[in-house]
């Protein structure tokens, strides 16, 4: 693991082309907290997804994960030009059936593991696009108030802002 403490902390915001946007704290090298806002999964929320991180060069970084739905993301987040590269590779089941993810994921893990071993998993529906970072900031590492509540519990404009 190649990483620049430069991302630990790292709080953004950004949005695909797509209009789905996504909230997503670098708490420590090995864990990132994030919500959704919207999209298919907008309303779902995680705290300490273990992710993979590696710094490719002064101002990018790759972060990827396996989520307990089934759902791998791979990252590739470039704070000088303020954009990030997703590829999102969702299980059938979450891409036929998305509210069935739409939750606190900490809180119902237990159901997230039944439903991705009930499946289907394939075929695989692959999201790829680019999102622009309209909001960044820093913030300490380990900092659990960061996304602490879910998408539809945060002050009105609260997703819009930018930086």
């Amino acid at each position: 693991m190649n990483v620049n403490n430069a991302l630990i902390g790292k709080h953004l915001i950004y949005t695909y082309d797509s209009g789905w946007r996504y909230e997503l704290y670098v708490k420590n090298p090995t864990t990132i907290d994030y919500r959704i806002h919207s999209g298919p999964v907008g309303g779902r929320w995680v705290k300490d997804q273990a992710v993979h991180t590696t710094r490719l060069d002064s101002g990018t970084h790759t972060l990827s994960w396996t989520e307990p739905t089934g759902t791998s993301v791979a990252l590739v987040v470039d704070l000088e030009q303020r954009q990030v590269h997703g590829a999102i590779f969702f299980p059938r089941w979450v891409w036929d059936d998305p509210a069935k993810t739409v939750c606190f994921q900490n809180d119902h893990f237990d159901r997230m593991t039944a439903l991705r071993d009930t499946g289907p998993a394939y075929p695989v529906e692959v999201v790829d696009e680019t999102a622009r970072i309209s909001f960044v900031e820093q913030r300490d590492a380990d900092d659990d108030s960061v996304i602490d509540r879910a998408p539809d519990e945060l002050p009105d404009g609260y997703a819009d802002r930018t930086s």
